[in-house]
């Protein structure tokens, strides 16, 4: 029987009680079990929605055959089209061909031969990949067959060939990627490169994402001429407000590296952890405190620098540091009360051994907060530090702190001026532990304490004054202090002579006595600012002088001024320098200037000091060291950056990169050239590894992120 549908007839086929197919059409034409639907055929069927020329359904073997300009859209995140499609409606499964299919969000787009669908999972063979504009794209990855997960967002590509324009650049039996941002685990990006003394370096990471709360990255290398080693990293979020990781770390050098260098370990091995928790005490005692509580965990340890160095492979994004502090710092506040325990170790990579250096381990504090009597014109505030500094050689000590300031305030004429007086209460207790294991100084530590106060009058002022685009504010304070009564026995009347205002810092009997004479002095300060009529900050000036009036030979202490001057809202310049009389020389000038302009990123600045003491191996007397970096973005596509460090001192450029980075919407390319000065721990003696690096960019997106992981490294031969 034949019947002629006119426009816009539904057909329902009811399969199982929850599928259904609707078919809406032009014109549908019925004969026994076959259906033929021609003009806007458009099809319905759960969470697809899929439009044709013409259709024809069989409603014996349910399957549903598709014509010419196919489009379909599911959850409205994807699209494939074809000339062909079989849709299965029983079995569930879907043909397409040709196929091709985009994505929506990241802009992936495939074409093969043919697709096939059943449920979640979708086969595909013979076809191409890309992120570029599928018209002549610039770069494409051509495959054998390929399998995606619509559930997981998971694409596999096997025997997979990435083209750049029509160039054969690599090969790769297997190539998966997400299509989401949903952590899962697998294979990251992988990070190569060569150098003509290590050899080929390959390191490949591995990512474990099994609950959502934490996820392990393993980081295995190889490189060929010096070792192997891995790398591993545990991340994890144990509440709403604590998280942390953990690392860890080994490497084991080649016996002939390992002669060759004359490094001090083959093997270099090492861990960190890092734990922040803004609310530890109720989380963890279940209590209900008001106050804040809060827990902050840095540790690390390793046998020397090299564990640092091995750590990656990009000099810029692994900077190598010769002192290394672990901290732990814990602590409870309230409005009025602070609690606080510090634990410090530091770690000096240049050295076979750090049993002499000092540790915190730990410091206690508490702190009652600024109070006020009278009308606010009586303030006083308490604070109690206690150190205890241990070593595993030679001498300890237990230091404790006290400080009490009392201060008396009023405001004189209407407010224009304020006028203070300041006495300041402070003991410093020692008790002391250890031997000292050289026996030409004296071992004879006695517990002591010393007691003091001074005395402090401050006179102050602040104006300010509106005009029509800006506004001046200028401060003026001037303070004096004076020392009152002092009390000491023990160990500060025994070294007082010997140790006081730092004269011997040398000799190991001062290394405790951290105790200063208490100069009568004034100092004046001037600070201004000056505001646009929006408040952004234009202008900020201070200039600082101390004067002496118990040392008439040094009368006038170091004259600071600081400036910093929002030139425009593009330039920038910082300055900071301190003028020694003593010596009619500065004794610090550091300036900085600051361009962000014309597509420019500038940043430029230099450190000259001189302690003005003679020089000695460990301690220099001059620095003089230049700092700058610079970026210049010519339009969306074309960018140059450059690095330079350089020591004056030493004539010796620390380090110095330039390099240049295309970019497309669908890919990137760069390449840097850069040189780095690399400490190294070898026969008992620091050392140091000047290094040449280039570095390859090549950023596929959205397959790839911009992480650095994209980086192709070659190491050049070492200068020295």
């Amino acid at each position: 029987m034949l019947k002629t549908v006119v426009v816009f007839l539904s057909l329902l086929v009811t399969l199982y009680a929850s599928d259904k197919v609707e078919i809406f059409a032009s014109t549908m034409v019925s004969e026994g079990n076959i259906v033929k639907a021609t003009g806007g055929v458009t099809v319905v069927y759960k969470n697809y929605f899929i439009t044709a020329d013409r259709a024809i359904y069989d409603r014996n073997s349910s399957e549903l055959e598709l014509f010419d300009n196919i489009r379909v859209n599911q959850d409205k995140s994807y699209k494939v089209l074809g000339k062909y499609a079989k849709l299965n409606i029983a079995k569930k499964e879907k043909f397409f061909k040709p196929f091709y299919m985009s994505d929506k969000n990241t802009r992936v787009w495939m074409s093969a031969n043919n697709g096939t669908s059943k449920e979640k999972l979708l086969d595909v063979k013979s076809g191409v990949l890309s992120g570029c504009n599928p018209i002549n794209p610039l770069w494409k990855i051509e495959f054998s067959s390929s399998d995606y997960n619509s559930d997981s967002k998971w694409m596999n590509l096997y025997n997979a060939r990435l083209y750049i324009e029509d160039i054969p650049i690599f090969y790769i039996p297997y190539f998966g990627f997400s299509l989401d941002t949903t952590r899962r685990s697998g294979l990251l990006m992988p990070s190569a490169g060569y150098s003509s003394n290590e050899g080929v370096y390959y390191e490949q990471p591995i990512y474990i994402a099994l609950s959502n709360w934490w996820d392990l990255e393993f980081k295995p290398q190889i490189r060929t001429q010096r070792g192997q080693g891995i790398y591993q990293t545990f991340r994890f979020v144990d509440s709403a407000t604590s998280r942390g990781e953990v690392s860890t770390g080994y490497f084991k050098e080649s016996e002939s590296y390992f002669k060759q260098n004359n490094l001090q370990n083959d093997s270099h091995y090492g861990f960190s952890m890092k734990y922040d928790n803004n609310d530890f005490l109720n989380q963890w005692l279940g209590t209900d405190f008001e106050g804040q509580s809060g827990l902050y965990a840095d540790v690390s340890r390793m046998n020397d620098v090299d564990y640092i160095n091995l750590a990656s492979n990009d000099v810029r994004n692994n900077s190598t540091s010769t002192q290394v502090l672990s901290r732990i710092n814990i602590f409870y506040n309230t409005d009025s009360h602070y609690l606080g325990g510090y634990f410090k170790y530091y770690q000096d990579l240049t050295q076979v051994s750090n049993d002499d250096t000092i540790q915190k381990l730990p410091t206690l504090q508490y702190h009652y907060y600024l109070d006020t009597f009278f009308q606010d014109h009586l303030l006083y505030n308490l604070d109690v530090q206690s150190n205890n500094l241990t070593r595993i050689i030679n001498k300890t000590a237990i230091q404790t702190n006290v400080n009490l300031p009392v201060t008396l305030q009023t405001p004189l004429f209407d407010e224009y001026m304020n006028i203070s007086y300041k006495a300041n209460l402070y003991m410093q207790h020692s008790s002391f532990g250890g031997g000292e294991q050289n026996q030409t100084v004296s071992s004879e530590y006695n517990n002591g304490y010393i007691l003091r106060n001074f005395h402090t009058i401050a006179i102050s002022t602040q104006l300010t004054r509106g005009y029509e685009d800006f506004s001046h504010v200028i401060g003026l304070s001037i303070s004096y202090n004076k020392a009152g009564t002092q009390s000491s026995n023990g160990y500060y009347a025994d070294y007082e002579e010997l140790c006081a205002n730092n004269q011997n810092q040398n000799d190991a009997r001062c290394e405790f006595y951290n105790i200063s004479d208490i100069k009568e002095e004034a100092q004046v300060d001037f600070i201004e600012y000056i505001y646009d009529d929006k408040g952004s900050e234009i202008l900020y000036h201070r200039l600082a002088q101390n004067i002496s009036y118990g040392n008439i030979g040094n009368r006038y202490g170091e004259l600071e001024n600081e400036l910093n001057y929002q030139v425009t809202d593009y330039l920038s310049f910082y300055n900071n320098m301190f003028y020694n009389y003593e010596e009619t020389n500065f004794s610090k000038v550091f300036n900085q200037v600051s361009l962000n302009k014309f597509g420019i990123n500038l940043a430029l600045s230099h450190l000259y000091k001189d302690t003005f003491v003679p020089a000695t191996t460990l301690t220099p007397r001059l620095t003089s060291y230049i700092t700058s970096t610079l970026r210049y973005t010519y339009d969306n596509h074309y960018s140059f950056s450059a690095l330079y460090n350089y020591d004056a001192i030493s004539q010796t450029a620390k380090s110095q990169e330039i390099g240049f980075l295309y970019r497309q919407r669908c890919w990137d390319f760069g390449i840097r050239y850069s040189e780095n000065r690399r400490p190294t721990l070898s026969s008992n003696v620091e050392s140091f590894v000047d290094e040449r690096y280039i570095y390859f960019t090549i950023l596929l997106k959205p397959l790839m992120k911009d992480n650095g992981s994209s980086n192709i490294t070659m190491q050049l031969p070492n200068s020295n």
